[in-house]
């Protein structure tokens, strides 16, 4: 359950005037995160372990779309 706990601390991380190296860091302990509640999922089949996922999804895209740059989103 530290996952769980570590997810929903991470949610409350601010966005706001972050470096790129920051940015990189959130978008990669995002996927780490995901990753490891994937597991917990395919064992227990809980809804809300689900929710915390596409939650934590948001807020990787957001910070990716901002890393790589809206133009580059666009062409694909």
């Amino acid at each position: 359950m530290e996952t769980i706990e570590k997810a929903l601390a991470f949610e409350q991380t601010s966005l706001r005037s972050l470096s790129t190296s920051d940015r990189v860091k959130i978008s990669r302990q995002a996927k780490t995160l995901i990753l490891e509640l994937n597991q917990i999922y395919k064992a227990k089949k809980d809804e809300k372990i689900m929710d915390i996922m596409k939650r934590l999804t948001v807020i990787k895209r957001k910070v990716e779309k901002r890393l790589n740059g809206k133009h580059l989103l666009n062409n694909i």
